[in-house]
């Protein structure tokens, strides 16, 4: 079976972390849960459509498909360059990557060769293999390490609130705040927060390790993988994972943790904590002296090496903040609606019969497809009903978006009698006429396919058999039931008139 291909918001995210983000191969794979093969095939599908971040940005979804995956193996086949020559080369004095990328394009006139970032990209895999170790380095502004303290807050309600805590990975800045317990959505608000705190987003987020909440979660719950991804995009960072017995990965985690335990959870042994929010309160009172604590054998402090390294290194944050969000792959049915939470919501009617994405968070429900945005709804807690924008429907449907029971059953009696009668059964089944809507729909969008005659037939044989669902009108007309002469009914059976037989007033 041939292996399908990967999402292309996927593929997106690689060529960010790749050419953005300046990640390793190693460490996009590890980021994103996939193989390092994946990584490069498609690096190197960039790299032959020439693509830098700067285009692969301003290229919408479908552009991007087709300048990576519109071609066959053998037009985006790259010459690849012998780096142990280049390795060696490179040790002479004044020889720079530079010279020898321009050599290697020389010696290839003609052929697919490989731009100057992805050639660099190439050699640092390449010469990373030499290695046997590799020592860990703390850029400014380039990770934040995250993870759940081991000791818990005494609430006066019998329950214990969790500590999150945070720590920037060249000042060691601190931020911790309470939660309810450790699931996602308390675990992604908590992370948020703690951006907010900083005032600008790292490149890289490293929870403590690879069986913490982020694919923990994922595994037991497929779709929060995605809304994981949902949290990364909107900030544009990345989930880096530490790895599992590599201490020096987490070290800031641990130390940090080591500190909140001692200089914060500590000092509140003995407060009286009403709820998570007075804890919360309490631990927000304290990081600041924490912060601002001097070091012993450095000059300044946590919050003055922050101010100094990490803030200026920082990117933005987003205008909004992030919301929590879920995602449920939903189908735009015969009536341009999807159904969320027993709730229909309006999609552009060229979307019918596609499988479509939703993106719910406590106040919207947006529908995707492609990644493209194609319809924003407020969410709605009535059950059962409809929330349909005018642009959505088709022209023949915007002169009676109004539907009512009366208005379907007037419409199926145009067809037929007993069109009519079948509509008619069709609403009276549910609680709430809303809900026989799709199908009533759906019975009278036959009739463009199979005419108004055989529909009419179709609903009368329906009617005889006793059926009463849509999908039998529909398997009627499918099967071509409706066309099969069918034999007049015998008349009843009368007594004939004779001397003998008495009427029914001889009987009392």
């Amino acid at each position: 079976m041939p292996q399908q291909r990967m999402d292309i918001r996927m593929i997106k995210d690689i060529l960010r972390l790749k050419y953005s983000g300046g990640l390793s191969h190693e460490a996009i794979a590890r980021s994103l849960s996939i193989s390092k093969g994946v990584v490069a095939k498609y690096l190197g599908l960039a790299g032959a459509a020439g693509l830098d971040w700067e285009a692969t940005a301003e290229l919408d979804e479908a552009s991007l498909e087709r300048r990576l995956l519109g071609r066959s193996s053998a037009e985006t086949a790259v010459v690849a360059a012998d780096f142990a020559t280049v390795h060696i080369e490179l040790r002479r004095k004044g020889v720079t990557l530079m010279l020898l990328w321009q050599e290697y394009r020389a010696a290839n006139a003609g052929r697919r060769t490989w731009a100057y970032t992805q050639f660099c990209e190439h050699y640092k895999a390449f010469a990373k293999t030499l290695k046997r170790s590799m020592r860990q380095q703390r850029r400014a502004g380039e990770k934040l390490f995250i993870d759940y303290a081991g000791s818990t807050l005494a609430l006066t309600d019998g329950t214990r609130a969790q500590v999150f805590v945070a720590a920037m990975g060249a000042s060691s800045c601190v931020f911790a705040c309470a939660t309810v317990d450790q699931s996602m959505r308390s675990w992604l608000g908590a992370l948020a927060r703690a951006l907010s705190f900083y005032g600008g987003c790292t490149q890289l987020i490293v929870p403590d390790n690879p069986r913490s909440l982020v694919s923990e979660a994922c595994r037991y719950e497929p779709k929060l993988n995605e809304t994981v991804r949902d949290f990364a995009r909107h900030y544009s960072v990345s989930f880096l994972p530490a790895r599992p017995f590599a201490p020096k990965d987490k070290a800031s985690a641990e130390s940090s943790v080591q500190v909140v335990t001692r200089w914060v959870l500590a000092r509140l042994r003995h407060t009286v904590l009403a709820d998570v929010h007075a804890a919360d309160a309490a631990i927000a009172a304290l990081l600041p002296s924490l912060n601002n604590r001097k070091f012993q054998k450095l000059e300044g402090s946590r919050a003055s090496l922050f101010a100094a390294l990490d803030a200026p290194a920082l990117s933005s944050l987003p205008a909004q903040p992030w919301q929590w969000a879920t995602f449920k792959t939903v189908k735009a049915h015969i009536d341009y609606h999807v159904e969320l939470d027993f709730h229909r919501y309006s999609v552009p009617h060229s979307l019918v019969g596609l499988a479509l994405e939703a993106r719910v968070t406590d106040a919207l429900v947006e529908v995707l497809h492609r990644g493209q945005l194609v319809a924003c709804h407020a969410r709605s807690s009535r059950r059962g009903g409809f929330t349909t924008l005018d642009e959505h429907m088709p022209a023949a449907h915007r002169a009676h978006k109004d539907w009512t029971p009366e208005r379907l059953i007037h419409w199926g009696s145009s067809i037929g009698a007993n069109t009519g009668r079948f509509v008619t059964q069709l609403l009276q089944r549910f609680r709430h006429p809303e809900h026989g809507y799709r199908s009533c729909l759906g019975l009278l969008s036959m009739t463009k396919r199979y005419g108004p005659q055989r529909v009419e037939a179709a609903c009368t044989l329906a009617l005889e058999l006793g059926a009463r669902h849509y999908r039998h009108v529909r398997d009627i007309l499918t099967n071509g039931r409706d066309l099969i002469a069918r034999a007049a009914p015998e008349p009843e059976w009368v007594a004939p008139a004779h001397d003998n037989v008495r009427g029914a007033a001889n009987y009392h």
